[in-house]
């Protein structure tokens, strides 16, 4: 999963559009109109589109959440729970056996089926133009066989142990409903139809969702009677619509905020340490990189990012509790790893990372750069709280060792548009997930279209003493050995600086005390009415 209060967004807001449906949803569901009330919700950033399998992105699963279901899901440590599967077990190293919950059916009273399964499996490989891909899920899927109404079984074409993990990340369509969707046809509302809590009653992009109870849901539905979501992508726009109670629930409260918000009597702070790592991604591999020149500001003939000793220079000279406790107020933790700590995989035991500038200039020096190099680093703007001053913060580290530094941050599609295509030298972003297999095969396994191995690397970084343990421990059903070679992993990447970890943020929702409560239903910082529940 790239993000969270790391979110990003496009502006706008659009006056509230009438909620027609209320009254006949409240007359279909005795239990939501006795006492049901509406939910405004005020959310950093926009999904791009309503198509589940179009674009691998924390906004939008957080959105499609609501709207769709998976067969797993994962509670906030991080743990799988059943959710349209009512069970799952491993028959053998490459073969699972899942039993579908009794009576599922879509928004429109379609039964979910076994070959539904099949049909999603089948689709998300043929989506379009998707910016991050869903494929590594599902390309080592050989078959689904079909064993009765509710029971199938997945076979892979090698051994997979995180097959039942792989499913809570893959949102689950009809054959009936969707074959030949195209993802305009989601983003539109005419096939924004799943098994969720709530029902598709309007999308503006980039502005605004609107979402209905389902009252056919086979779970427990928060007793609201309406939901509006509004992005907006200004702080202060957040914390004003709530205290003036044109919002009732918010996410990405500034760090500035919490302390005050937090002793007003009006409001509640809500809170999760997450799952999510901010991390540097240098350009290691180009013989030449974009934005980086000599300290007269001409191209350089050689990259020096491609030199280990420059990339470790780097990161010696971030001062990563300095950024948490004076930027972020306490709001994260210093990252001491790529993989962030809800991981149980991660490397045990590990110090903090050292603020070293004068081991850092001997880096340099010895590395060719005795008198530095220049450099602009990127970043996503409104990506998260206080990402611009995060990245100045860099910056000023960068150039205390000779490194002269800038900043420049962007529009989220924009940036990441730009990331993808390999336009920078070094760039800010996040990824959040609880397992660190999936952090390094998404993020720094080496980028395999055929396998789809490495979606988000987007730097094509390549580590043969990564990659060699990793896709080991992704096929071995031996939890100790697995986890063994997911650590060789983890330490080669960090021998390397394959990537330059900074922080692991904590997520912050505030919310109209008395009106809702928000309990984050896990560690990835997504805001949605699953999680909010009415006082």
């Amino acid at each position: 999963m790239d993000r969270r209060a790391f979110l990003g967004a496009m502006a706008g807001l659009v006056p509230a559009a009438a909620f027609t449906r209320t009254a006949a949803f409240a007359q279909s569901n005795p239990a939501a109109s006795s006492g049901s009330r509406p939910l405004s919700i005020g959310a950093i950033s926009a999904p791009n589109s309503l198509d589940p399998h179009f674009y691998q992105s924390p906004t939008n699963n957080q959105t499609l959440r609501q709207i769709f279901d998976p067969l797993v899901t994962e509670d906030a440590t991080g743990t799988l729970r059943p959710l349209l599967a009512e069970s799952w077990r491993a028959l053998d190293e490459t073969t699972w056996e899942f039993k579908l919950r009794p009576g599922i059916r879509f928004h429109d009273g379609t039964p979910l089926t076994p070959d539904d399964i099949a049909f999603t499996i089948e689709r998300v490989p043929n989506v379009p133009n998707s910016p991050g891909s869903f494929v590594p899920y599902v390309r080592n899927v050989a078959a689904v066989e079909v064993i009765d109404e509710r029971t199938f079984r997945i076979r892979s074409k090698t051994p997979n142990p995180f097959l039942d993990r792989d499913f809570t990340n893959l949102y689950i369509l009809s054959r009936k409903i969707h074959a030949g969707a195209e993802t305009a046809d989601f983003t539109s509302g005419k096939l924004a139809v799943g098994t969720g809590a709530f029902r598709y009653a309007g999308f503006t992009v980039g502005q605004q969702i609107e979402l209905e109870p389902n009252p056919a849901y086979w779970g427990r539905t928060p007793g609201w009677s309406r939901i509006r979501t509004r992005f907006i992508p200004d702080a202060g726009a957040r914390v004003a619509g709530l205290l003036s109670g044109d919002l009732d629930l918010i996410d990405g409260v500034p760090v500035q905020d919490v302390a005050h918000l937090t002793a007003d009597k009006t409001v509640d702070i809500f809170s999760v340490a997450s799952a999510t790592s901010a991390y540097l991604f240098p350009d290691a591999s180009r013989d030449q990189a974009p934005f980086v020149t000599d300290r007269a500001g001409r191209p350089l003939d050689r990259n020096p990012l491609k030199d280990v000793r420059v990339r470790q220079a780097l990161s010696l000279a971030i001062d990563r509790k300095g950024i948490v406790e004076r930027l972020l107020l306490g709001q994260g933790t210093p990252a001491d790893q790529f993989a962030p700590p809800p991981a149980p995989d991660r490397l045990p035991n590990r110090a903090p990372i050292a603020v070293d500038v004068a081991r850092a200039k001997r880096l340099l020096a010895e590395a060719g750069y005795p008198e530095g190099f220049g450099l602009t680093i990127h970043g996503p703007s409104g990506f998260f709280t206080g990402d611009v001053a995060v990245l100045q913060a860099i910056a000023q580290g960068f150039s205390r060792i000779g490194v002269e530094t800038k900043v420049e941050t962007l529009p989220i599609a924009t940036f990441f548009s730009r990331a993808t295509n390999r336009e920078f030298a070094l760039f800010l972003t996040t990824y959040a997930t609880t397992n660190s297999a999936e952090l390094l095969r998404q993020v720094v396994l080496t980028k395999d279209q055929e396998t789809g191995a490495g979606p988000f690397n987007r730097q094509r970084y390549s580590n043969p003493k990564l990659d060699a343990p990793l896709l080991a421990a992704l096929g071995d059903f031996d939890a100790e050995r697995r986890v063994a070679r997911i650590r060789d992993a983890l330490a080669a990447l960090e021998e390397d600086v394959g990537v330059i970890p900074v922080f692991y943020p904590r997520f912050n929702w505030a919310g109209r005390k008395g009106y809702v409560r928000f309990v984050p239903g896990n560690a990835f910082g997504h805001t949605n009415a699953v999680f909010a529940e009415p006082v």
